[in-house]
């Protein structure tokens, strides 16, 4: 192979993945709560010039040295006549040897960004079948410069190793759109365990190439689909609960969440089945990540989740929505970029739908706020139009995630509880094990329901914005002790906008609910009461995506918020003043530019942005326990212990253990809080 990529080249990647990597680590606990999967920005779509129907892979990994050693058979057919095919590889992996099926050395050359170019014995004619063996080795450690800049997706490590999809640890194209059957042959020293995609049983003795026993495993996926991920680790289990397809693996420091989490597990796995339907297989391992890479990762027969996240609350969510991608991405994967949102958007609602279920709608509409946020955030281009971003981008996954959860809201509201149901059913039947464009998802929906959807997915897949929506009207008194009549018109800026909106009527004895059709910017209603309106209130329920001026709030602490992790501390601050100016009391504003400036060390600043958090709106709640922490950490930073001690005592008596909260607080009362001493 002959390797183009300059050394000074590679030395200042690898100085710059570093920085990034340590800036991910925010980025994944910002985006926490969304269960984000491919947070960070990095490389741009391929547009796959061949597609890959299956692999077999022969691998040995090696954690003492952090060495991979592979062979993969590659069978993919060129969808045009070609004379060279282009590879996706990890740039830390040397190919030794490409070989075709009849045993001649084909040659190739390696980019800067990993990607292998071969040429092949003979030009590649439209719809020919080739198998290509590809001989590979290298060590990852984590650290190199990898396929995507500021993401760790893969390391050969002690006690868990993991080789993701996204890593490009064998030769692929077509992320996320190209799916692909898999045989791997996995080989590990004795005592680790290797989860991977269609398990064909217990693991064999086999002799490793250091010449100690290891263990092979063996997996068969033979459905098409993203059978890309292998993680081996030193586990104990596995647990169980319920009838038992759902199996827990955690490592011993986090063993005692195993049995919460398999309970847990076992009833989302359940609720999405009764949900969507059955999954392509009844078998699901649940398995620990270490706390260097994605806050979770998915694969079929895979969920698996960060360590520090299995006994948290916030990882109740975040192992819904990478246990939803079971059916929305293994069942049913999107037949381009564009078509992102569907798959994405409905992980993130599966999420909602079981928070819903679960804690009941105050909680599913609590979350739906975050969710809006998000859903506007980055709202420039059209969901039908995002291939023309980074799969890794914020605005990427903004868009997908947030945005795409918000269009299955607001279509449930449209069409109903049952119909959406058999519309989510009906899509992943009709498309069980294939991809699916935007306008078959639009076929179902529009058959399930009986109604004409073309405007709803004009606005929400084609168009970009929201409504903001005014109310102006007047009350009449009604003759003859008939009541009250409010005529009133409802306005908003988007002229193609069409939608039933709930308008809600709070009078003095009984309250009125009725859906108005707004269409366009100015629709007119008439409502009669027989108790006189005390307050007219639109979309009470939150079922339409909308902007008001707290979502701009949130807009902004949410941008100020993934710019502080990426780094730009100046943007990260000018977000949240924006917040404050639209909000002068926003706790949570006060309280991230507290944060900022405690990471800067400035902090007579961050107390009082942190005081500032604590005489605020109080929203969300948990800023007051926090604040309190805060506060007394910086006490403690500063030499006063007595009023550290005081400030840890009112962050227990608020009772709020978000994030661990309480659990973090009374640890420094027992003993003051220091630096780390890589601060």
């Amino acid at each position: 192979m002959k390797e183009t990529r300059p050394v000074t080249a590679i030395m200042t990647a690898m100085r710059r993945k570093q920085r990034m990597l340590r800036l991910a680590g925010g980025l994944a606990g910002v985006l926490l709560i969304g269960a984000q999967v491919f947070p960070v920005a990095g490389q741009r779509p391929e547009r796959p010039a061949l597609s890959i129907t299956g692999y077999v892979i022969d691998a040995e990994l090696e954690p003492a040295t952090h060495h991979l050693s592979a062979k993969a058979v590659v069978s993919f057919t060129a969808p045009e006549n070609l004379e060279l095919v282009s590879f996706g590889f990890h740039p830390a992996l040397k190919v030794t040897k490409i070989s075709d099926e009849s045993g001649k050395v084909l040659t190739g050359e390696r980019s800067a960004d990993g990607t292998i170019r071969v040429s092949p014995a003979a030009p590649i004619t439209k719809g020919q079948v080739l198998h290509w063996t590809f001989v590979y080795e290298g060590t990852i450690t984590g650290n190199e410069d990898g396929p995507v800049e500021g993401l760790k997706l893969a390391a050969i490590q002690e006690p868990i190793t993991y080789l993701l999809y996204p890593a490009r640890w064998f030769p692929m194209t077509g992320y996320l759109t190209d799916r692909f059957t898999a045989e791997m042959h996995i080989r590990v020293p004795q005592g680790m365990r290797v989860f991977a995609s269609g398990s064909t049983g217990a693991s064999k003795p086999v002799t490793l190439a250091n010449g100690k026993t290891g263990d092979q495993y063996d997996f068969n996926w033979t459905k098409p689909g993203f059978p890309g991920t292998v993680i081996a680790g030193r586990y104990v289990g596995p647990v169980t609960a319920g009838p038992g397809n759902v199996k827990v693996y955690l490592t011993v420091s986090h063993q005692g969440a195993a049995n919460q989490l398999a309970q847990t597990a076992a009833r989302e796995y359940d609720f999405f089945t009764d949900s969507f339907g059955a999954a392509e297989t009844s078998h699901l391992n649940v398995v620990e990540l270490p706390d260097d890479t994605l806050p979770a990762v998915w694969a079929p027969e895979l969920a698996a989740i960060l360590g520090s996240r299995v006994s948290d609350k916030s990882g109740v969510r975040l192992l819904a929505n990478t246990i939803a991608h079971q059916w929305w991405g293994s069942e049913v994967s999107p037949r381009t970029m564009n078509d992102a949102w569907i798959t994405n958007g409905m992980a993130r609602y599966g999420e909602l739908m079981y928070l819903e279920d679960e804690s009941g709608k105050s909680a599913m509409r609590a979350a739906l706020q975050d969710v809006s946020a998000g859903a506007l955030a980055y709202d420039t281009i059209p969901l039908s139009s995002d291939a023309r971003l980074s799969p890794f981008s914020p605005e990427f996954q903004s868009a997908t995630l947030e945005k795409g959860a918000m269009v299955f809201h607001m279509l449930r509201w449209e069409i109903g509880d049952k119909a959406f149901l058999a519309t989510l059913k009906g899509a992943l039947s009709q498309y069980a094990d294939s991809s699916m464009r935007s306008s078959d998802f639009v076929k179902v929906a529009e058959a399930q329901s009986q109604q004409q959807l073309t405007a709803f997915f004009a606005q929400w897949i084609d168009g970009t914005g929201a409504p903001a929506f005014t109310d102006k009207y007047a009350v009449y008194r009604l003759g003859n002790n008939k009541g009250f009549r409010t005529i009133g018109e409802i306005q908003q800026d988007l002229d193609l906008f069409r939608m039933p909106v709930e308008l809600q009527v709070e009078t003095d004895g009984k309250t009125e609910n009725q859906k108005i059709d707004v269409v366009g910017t100015d629709t007119q209603y008439v409502v009669d009461t027989f108790g006189r309106p005390r307050r007219i209130s639109i979309d009470p329920g939150n079922w339409v995506l909308k902007s008001t001026p707290d979502l701009q709030v949130r807009i902004a602490i949410l941008k100020g918020q993934q710019l502080v992790a990426q780094g730009d501390l100046t943007g990260g601050l000018a977000e949240y003043q924006k917040a404050l100016e639209a909000n002068s009391s926003s706790s949570l504003a006060n309280y991230r530019i507290g944060e900022l400036l405690f990471t800067q060390r400035n902090y007579q600043a961050s107390v009082n942005s942190y005081r500032d958090a604590l005489r605020g709106d109080g929203e969300p709640r948990w800023t007051e326990v926090w604040s309190h922490i805060q506060l007394g950490k910086i006490f403690d930073i500063t030499g006063q212990r007595d009023r550290a001690v005081n400030e840890y005592r009112l962050a227990v008596q608020t009772n709020d253990n978000t994030q661990g909260a309480v659990n973090e607080a009374r640890q420094w009362l027992t003993k003051p809080y220091k630096l780390p001493d890589n601060e």
